[in-house]
């Protein structure tokens, strides 16, 4: 099973690559994206790493209110997202 994480409060500069090193220390990557402005292209500042089941609680712990690139990160499990009316 996979579990997809929330990362919030990320650098603007943060690539989907830089996400998927800083959470391989603590177990295995299977995807990792960065959420961007449909109109602009640049970073919203957050974005989701999906991981094992039995790697995430270990990455949530390890990594939530961590240093990453000079800000500190949130990490915690990802909602399901509210539809839009």
């Amino acid at each position: 099973m996979a579990r997809t994480l929330y990362v919030g409060n990320l650098p603007w500069a943060t690539k989907a690559e830089d996400l998927a090193d800083a959470f391989s220390r603590y177990g295995e990557v299977l995807d990792s994206r960065i959420i961007t402005d449909k109109q602009t292209g640049r970073s919203r500042g957050f974005g989701f790493v999906e991981v094992r089941d039995e790697d995430a609680d270990g990455m949530i712990e390890a990594l939530n209110g961590s240093d990453f690139g000079g800000r500190v990160i949130t990490v915690n499990e990802a909602r399901a997202r509210e539809s839009q009316m």
